[in-house]
């Protein structure tokens, strides 16, 4: 093959793999998504609730942001950012305030890490009605996205004493009831 024929299938190759969006973070590019790729799901909620949710983290992003101060697992004392857990669950049209009462006072909420860990509370507990508490669903820490091995999302529950509550890598919120 002669070098000015191979030259042009290099560059027709090139602008092929560019086109495609194949190529572009080769170039300092995203890819371009498809016209009807779906967001990634950040967040799963199901179960017991009258709507069951995906959430992308531009729907979380889209919530109300709150901050907290809590002493983390390292006794040092952060501000976490991000939305109450009593916002997300609300999307999901679950009773809360004077809602709350009877047989729904039983509900219960899983917290479900990516690694398979899992924690409980009840729902009263992230209630406003019942509580003046904000358990958050934290994105950030001291101003700067949590780290992967805690993110992107982790459950802070400012006041308690332990920490097996404070699921990291957050990937589900299941409702259940007995």
């Amino acid at each position: 093959m002669n070098r000015s024929r191979s030259s042009r299938l290099v560059l027709a190759l090139a602008i092929g793999v560019v086109a495609t969006g194949a190529g572009r973070a080769a170039f300092g590019q995203a890819p371009t998504p498809a016209k009807d790729a779906k967001p990634t799901v950040a967040l799963r909620v199901h179960g017991e609730v009258a709507k069951p949710l995906e959430l992308s983290a531009a729907d979380l992003a889209g919530l109300k942001r709150q901050t907290v101060t809590a002493r983390a697992h390292d006794n040092r004392e952060s501000r976490y950012e991000g939305v109450a857990l009593h916002d997300v669950l609300q999307k999901a049209v679950l009773p809360a305030g004077k809602d709350l009462r009877g047989k729904a006072v039983s509900l219960y909420l899983i917290v479900e890490a990516a690694d398979g860990y899992q924690a409980l509370f009840a729902l009263p507990e992230l209630d406003p009605a019942y509580t003046d508490r904000t358990i958050l669903l934290a994105d950030r820490r001291d101003g700067q996205p949590l780290t992967a091995r805690e993110g992107p999302y982790q459950i802070i529950v400012p006041g308690e004493k332990r920490h097996s509550r404070w699921v990291r890598q957050v990937v589900g919120l299941r409702i259940g009831k007995d």
